[in-house]
């Protein structure tokens, strides 16, 4: 009875707040144009006869980014403009796989501690200029400077020096990182380190065009001022309406690239980008509304990608002031208090996993800690989570009030919707739900002065546990929970020096318990990809890192479009 009362009530604030009803009906169905059928040529290429006459992409991408500066962006939607930019030492293939990139080739010493790259000569800028090993020198130093304030310049913490040089122990020159000429690039680590080539295709490890930046300072992302090394370059950029970029033709492999154009759109409600691809103005959107799934599968089938994704969604706490500073059994109580399998059928509804981990599942050789507790029925986690509440200091007559933060985002607004209604309904929380938008998010959550509980979530930047688990050292810039445990910060030491992959997934193993043991983070649900794919678009493959290049892709005639150049030239043979 109490799951279904919980549902019902679930139901009526959703629907009295405005979201749409989940099992409700879209009127009319759209006609998704259907493509020609490929031919490729001997080398993988499409045949010129296939190809559509404009080879430009609409594509919504959420919310707006702060910079295009590769050293200091954060958000998913902003590395996807990114990587069509810039181009790192190694790059993605089409399903994942790291593969050269700037570098072509590379050798690794035996004892895993020096990597050598060697640039591709044909390298350019998208102003001409040759991108040479130096610029990588120049770039890394800067990333690693605590005065660039770099938000994930951690990452190259495995390079020699660099730890010394966020402390500020040892100038950002020390890093062990060398240009042995022009084309060479060669780096020292401390340590082997297992995910060194996955981690450089990162954004946080791309060059950045140095003569720009030192002549127009933090405006050199602008157009007609950012210069890029990626297959694209940046033309137009209208805030909170549009970003343009188009072909560089410098580009090292500009004859294979066949997309002239890529328009990104910001849109933070998935409503109305859903209404813009139905209408035909978008060849692919950044999500969907979670209330349209079951009519999605029923008319857009042929549409809609739904993929696994190497991240989880999680909502956190701010350690450093009240009311969770320094009470483990109030976020203990608010954990407990979460049905995520309510959430994730009738709330978020795209197939995403219930979870009590903070690392996602199905990374070879890596056994996440199960919570006890995640072993327990949803009744016996709330009768559990009603003893540590009162343990905390509330009670009904004196119930908990707490700010709930999430940035704009009709799916995040009912989730945080849903988890108010569950700690009202098992604790008497009072929840007051904050709305911001995406920048101003971050900022808040970044300084810590404002925020309670909020909205959190990562997408692993590597195929590896560690990704997840530095986010939470006391020096990392994304630690917006501010936990700072010794202890902790030791462990990811000791997994960063240790070479036996057995005893390194064990000490990881160990942080996540950790972790999970404080109470840092409230995981929700390992996340899916959920998008509407134009069937005209080609070259777009499932991957579970959701690294998709404009560069591999293009955009095909439809066979209406096909007809119709038939039946006139049919008519002008006639005539």
């Amino acid at each position: 009875m109490r799951h279904g009362s919980l549902v019902v009530l679930l139901i009526f604030v959703l629907a009295a707040c405005g979201a749409p009803d989940p099992d409700g009906e879209v009127p009319s169905t759209p006609r998704l144009p259907v493509p020609v059928e490929v031919t490729l040529d001997e080398d993988g290429r499409p045949l010129p006869e296939v190809l559509a006459e404009e080879q430009v992409l609409y594509r919504g991408n959420g919310e707006e980014p702060q910079t295009l500066d590769p050293h200091l962006a954060e958000g998913v939607p902003t590395a996807n403009i990114l990587r069509d930019l810039f181009e790192g030492l190694t790059t993605t293939a089409p399903d994942g796989r790291v593969v050269p990139g700037a570098a072509i080739h590379w050798d690794i010493s035996r004892d895993g501690l020096t990597y050598t790259f060697f640039l591709d000569p044909d390298g350019r800028w998208s102003n001409g200029e040759p991108v040479t090993a130096h610029d990588f020198v120049w770039s890394w130093r800067r990333v690693v400077d605590p005065t660039t304030g770099a938000a994930y310049g951690r990452m190259l913490a495995p390079v020699v020096n660099a730890e010394a040089i966020f402390s500020g122990e040892l100038e950002p020159e020390a890093l062990g990182v060398e240009a042995l000429s022009d084309t060479t690039f060669q780096v020292r680590l401390v340590d082997p380190t297992p995910y060194f080539l996955g981690l450089l295709t990162h954004p946080t490890t791309h060059p950045v065009y140095r003569p720009s930046l030192e002549e127009h300072g933090s405006i050199h992302v602008r157009p007609g001022n950012l210069v890029s090394n990626g297959a694209y370059r940046l033309v137009d950029w209208q805030v909170r309406s549009r970003i343009v970029l188009e072909k560089n033709e410098h580009f090292r492999d500009a004859d294979n690239v066949v997309i002239e154009e890529v328009v990104f759109y910001p849109f933070e409600d998935e409503n109305t980008e859903f209404n813009r691809f139905r209408a035909g103005d978008l060849h692919w959107t950044y999500q969907v509304p979670s209330a349209q799934f079951s009519w999605l599968k029923k008319n857009m089938d042929e549409a809609l990608q739904i993929s696994p994704w190497f991240g989880t969604y999680f909502f956190s706490f701010n350690l450093t002031r009240e009311p969770f500073e320094g009470n483990l059994a109030l976020r203990q109580a608010l954990n407990l208090a979460i049905d995520r399998q309510i959430i994730t059928e009738r709330v978020s509804r795209f197939g995403e996993m219930p979870t009590f981990n903070l690392v996602p599942p199905g990374l070879p050789g890596y056994e996440p800690p199960e919570p006890e507790y995640a072993g327990w029925t949803q009744d016996e986690r709330e009768e559990e989570a009603r003893r540590l509440y009162r343990q905390a200091g509330y009670s009904e007559s004196q119930p908990l009030t707490v700010e709930l933060r999430y940035n704009t985002s009709e799916n995040h607004r009912k989730i945080a919707i849903a988890i108010a209604a569950m700690w009202k309904q098992t604790l008497g929380v009072r929840t007051r739900l904050v709305n911001e938008e995406f920048r101003v998010f971050l900022q808040n959550r970044a300084q810590r002065r404002v925020t309670q509980a909020f909205r959190a979530g990562w997408i692993g930047d590597y195929m590896d546990a560690f990704t997840f688990l530095e986010l939470f050292h006391s020096g990392h810039g994304r630690n917006d929970a501010g936990y700072n445990n010794p202890r902790y910060d030791r462990l990811l030491e000791r997994i960063a020096s240790e070479r036996i992959p057995a005893r390194r997934r064990n000490l990881m193993v160990e942080a996540e318990r950790m972790l999970l043991e404080d109470q840092v983070v409230l995981p929700v649900f390992i996340y899916m990809t959920r998008r509407l794919i134009d069937p005209r678009l080609q070259g777009w493959e499932e991957n579970i890192m959701d690294y998709h290049l404009t560069r591999y892709m293009y955009l095909v005639r439809t066979r209406e479009a096909l007809a119709e150049e038939g039946a006139e030239e049919s008519a002008e043979e006639e005539a």
